[in-house]
């Protein structure tokens, strides 16, 4: 009875045993000591389509009648030689192939296998187990086939690329800057000094500087510096590098790059000169212009006075001096004098009030169009320029080429005040409402204004090539709109200008 309960009990640890071996979600096999299968669980038969006995072959063993049957005949070869090395030397079997389904669809397996060893330690049984891999190995292939393209991609721009962790450890270089660098692997000291001899001398200095006070401050580095290329020859280059944060903020990896920018600063530089000819050209012209009405306007009045200075000292060189008609000769030079007067106020009056066509205009458009047209030059003297609009501006009615004269205007003298200025460069421009108006602010952090009293003054100037008429002009238009320009000195430092553009009460409300 006890013997009949053990053997029912053995019986169902079998039958459990057995259930769990054909519910494994893998193929479970087994082999003798020299190779041969004697056992596959239900999910491999069912993968197969086949059992132990289907494979059995006339002349052939067992093992090579599955791997003829089931293996991919471009692994079978790998496989057999694998296995055989394992009955021979008791290593454990592991390694990936190709099985067929009983579909004739082939898919990747992973199997591993181990021995048995009986008492006396000589092999008895292999015992196996594969999975399907077959999804995982198609992502890696295309992981690759992705990795691979984007290699090949960065390898094909004209640019150079590079990222390292805050600790210093290189983790990409691309394979255009390795070979300009003239490296084969490098760390971030040798990365860093390699590129930093590329730079020029005069160059140096600063964009060492300015890398390490961004690395330091965690701070994204933007610079232009001329660095030796493969020909030899310095070319004007901007560096760029910026760092990846996590959620918390902590920088887990820089990322940098160098683009070759030197067609680009010969194509500015030539336009910033031809710009520069056609102002000279322009205000050549407007001067020659002036002087030409000048001269014709005021030489009639001259010539009066000469005329009269002339007459008045033949009266006064007669014997006896003729003092009346003398007299009559002093007024009239007095009267020319004062003719020749008019004749300046009339040219002043060319910067006073005039009428032009208005129409009603949000004025943030042409804000944000002053600040485009003035972002290469910003780019170029390494200014950041902050834009802030008040939302929703009451439209106001303005002349738009002049208003964005004013804008341009202030905003180039605005970013010519900060080339003496350190890394600090930031040009802030702000709109908003106002009573009954729009205010507009461009504030510069520059040495400030040393004369501000008399900086709107025509012909008042204290740049070393200017003409004096900017500011004189912007007031003019300003003033001819109904509005006023002011500058204040900034805290700490700095100018900010400031002009109003008054709005139609009517109008704002119906808009």
């Amino acid at each position: 009875m006890i013997v009949s309960r053990s053997v029912r009990a053995l019986r169902k640890r079998e039958r459990a045993l057995a259930e769990l071996v054909d519910k494994v979600p893998s193929h479970i096999w087994r082999l003798t000591a020299d190779g041969e299968p004697i056992f596959f669980n239900k999910r491999m038969v069912d993968y197969l389509g086949l059992d132990i006995a289907d494979i059995r072959q006339p002349g052939m063993s067992g093992l090579d009648a599955m791997i003829e049957m089931a293996i991919h005949p471009d692994d079978a070869a790998r496989f057999r030689t694998t296995l055989r090395h394992c009955f021979a030397s008791g290593e454990s079997f592991s390694t990936r192939y190709r099985l067929r389904r009983h579909d004739g669809i082939y898919r990747w397996m992973s199997s591993r296998a181990d021995s048995i060893h009986d008492r006396h330690g000589r092999i008895s049984q292999w015992y196996g187990l594969c999975h399907d891999i077959d999804d995982q190995i198609r992502a890696e292939e295309a992981l690759q086939r992705s990795e691979r393209h984007l290699q090949r991609l960065i390898d094909a721009l004209p640019v150079h690329i590079c990222s390292w962790t805050p600790a210093g450890e290189v983790s990409y270089v691309s394979r255009r800057y390795m070979r300009e660098l003239g490296l084969s692997k490098a760390n971030f000291e040798q990365l860093a000094k390699a590129a930093l001899d590329l730079v020029h001398p005069e160059d140096r200095l600063e964009v060492q500087g300015r890398a390490a006070h961004c690395i330091r401050a965690g701070e994204p580095f933007m610079m232009r510096y001329r660095r030796h290329g493969p020909d030899g020859l310095f070319r004007w280059t901007e560096g760029r590098f910026e760092p990846l944060r996590d959620q918390n903020g902590a920088i887990v990896e820089w990322y940098g790059l160098s683009i070759d920018v030197e067609d680009q600063v010969r194509v500015q530089d030539a336009l910033r000169l031809a710009q520069q000819n056609l102002a000279r050209a322009s205000q050549a012209a407007s001067l020659a212009e002036l002087s030409a009405s000048i001269a014709h306007e005021i030489s009639q009045p001259l010539a009066a006075v000469i005329s009269s200075s002339d007459v008045s000292q033949r009266w006064l060189s007669e014997q006896p001096p003729n003092i009346e008609r003398a007299q009559k000769a002093v007024e009239r030079i007095s009267e020319s004098a004062h003719s020749a007067v008019e004749v300046v106020a009339r040219i002043r009056a060319l910067f006073k009030r005039s009428e032009t066509t208005r129409d009603y205009t949000a004025l943030d458009s042409v804000v944000r169009e002053a600040r485009d047209l003035m972002a290469e030059e910003a780019l170029r003297r390494r200014v950041r320029m902050d834009v802030e609009l008040e939302r929703d501006l009451p439209p106001i009615a303005f002349d738009r080429v002049q208003v964005q004269q004013v804008l341009i205007n202030l905003i180039r003298n605005g970013l010519e005040a900060m080339d003496s200025a350190g890394d600090d460069r930031v040009l802030r421009i702000r709109a908003r409402r106002a009573t009954n108006a729009v205010q507009i602010e461009i504030s510069d952090r520059g040495p400030g204004v040393e004369f501000p009293d008399r900086i709107f003054e025509p012909f008042f100037t204290t740049k070393g090539q200017g003409m004096g008429m900017g500011l004189a002009i912007s007031r003019s238009i300003v003033e001819s709109h109904g509005g006023r320009l002011s500058v204040e000195q900034a805290d700490p430092h700095g100018a900010t200008f400031i002009f109003t553009l008054p709005v139609d009460v009517g109008q704002a409300v119906h808009a």
